[in-house]
């Protein structure tokens, strides 16, 4: 009985870590700009947050005209993406490849450079004599954000819609129906 005991117990906190992580405790949720309630910063920049809040979090998620972003610092640097890779949240887990600093889809394993947006994988050429895998670029993928800051505040320019990224599908569609409409 008291095995019993322990093992349930076990069991209830890994379930509560889980959801912990789950939920990503570092994130915030800025209110769409098509409703009015986002702060707009200079030369129409919407603010997402205060630089030091950022820096010591390493991330925070936000919603621009219903579009989820993520920003993220890391190495000194900060990042912003669209926060939905191929149907799902990205993961917050950063990587080096190949001297790159890049995120993990939880779901697909895809890599994707914070820089640029680029997808990577590992690849041979079969025509060497001795292949070796390396690093190849599936080209941009995911749509960056560009960033200014000013006065200690973070501020994203809105997206350029006119070039579309893989990404785009994704987070309109998730724009358009939330969680729900990623199921299907």
């Amino acid at each position: 009985m008291l095995d019993l005991i322990i093992l349930s117990t076990h069991f209830f906190i890994c379930f509560l870590i889980s959801i912990a992580i789950w939920r990503g405790a570092k994130d915030a949720d800025l209110h769409s700009s098509s409703t009015g309630t986002a702060e707009t910063g200079p030369d129409g920049l919407i603010f997402i947050g205060k630089e030091e809040d950022i820096k010591k979090s390493g991330r925070i998620t936000a919603k621009i005209d219903g579009r989820e972003i993520v920003v993220f610092y890391h190495e000194g640097k900060f990042h912003a993406l669209d926060s939905r890779c191929y149907r799902k949240t990205l993961a917050y887990i950063i990587s080096d490849i190949d001297g790159q600093a890049c995120i993990v889809c939880p779901w697909h394993k895809f890599k994707i450079t914070l820089e640029t947006g680029e997808g990577l994988y590992e690849g041979i050429n079969p025509l060497e004599p001795s292949p070796t895998p390396q690093w190849q670029s599936k080209g941009v993928k995911q749509r960056t954000h560009k960033l200014t800051i000013d006065n200690g505040s973070v501020y994203v320019c809105p997206p350029d819609l006119s070039v579309s990224f893989d990404s785009d599908y994704f987070a309109e569609k998730y724009k358009a129906g939330g969680e729900l409409a990623m199921g299907k």
